[in-house]
């Protein structure tokens, strides 16, 4: 049962958590409808590649990376978005899409995004795309022990910045 070794995890350090069995749910969209949760709130897993190393970006349901910015907040000279037969393997009890962020029970450094941990509750994955765990963001900080950081992320809608030039002269969108 993949949600157990999680459980246990929580159990074990004594945190407040509430467990949400619910239809499986396979997009962010999905999930936050079937387990009554906002999409800011909800967080989704993203295992990349930051020169050579295997990591966990955990970040809003509702916000994209910017991998340009991300690479730069993480002073890393080349990431990548990581292939599931790369990972797979490292999250044996898991169902692969539904990884909970906490890299210290899988061997990983954890990357959150800050507007996520300002949150006053989380929501995510539990190993399945059938059960999803909710608790305090400030209990999840104190186990997980993210880096959290401010850049690399948008959101969907967000619209780029036009850059304002002379009349007569190109204009022209930055790239989002």
């Amino acid at each position: 049962m993949p949600v157990a070794r999680l459980k246990q995890y929580l159990d074990e350090k004594g945190v407040s958590y509430t467990a949400i069995q619910h239809a499986p749910a396979y997009t962010a969209q999905e999930l936050a409808e079937a387990a009554h949760v906002c999409g800011n709130r909800l967080a989704k897993t993203v295992i990349v590649m930051l020169d050579g190393k295997m990591a966990m970006i955990v970040l809003r349901a509702t916000a994209k990376i910017r991998w340009d910015r991300l690479c730069n907040e993480l002073g890393t000279d080349f990431i990548e978005l990581a292939d599931e037969e790369e990972f797979a393997d490292k999250f044996p009890d898991c169902e692969i899409g539904a990884l909970p962020p906490f890299g210290k029970l899988y061997g990983m450094q954890v990357y959150m995004d800050e507007k996520l941990a300002n949150e006053p509750e989380i929501a995510f994955c539990a190993g399945t795309h059938a059960e999803t765990i909710r608790m305090a963001t400030k209990d999840y900080l104190e186990l997980a022990k993210p880096i959290v950081i401010s850049r690399g992320f948008m959101q969907p809608d967000a619209t780029p910045p036009l850059q304002r030039i002379r009349p007569g002269r190109q204009q022209f969108h930055l790239h989002p």
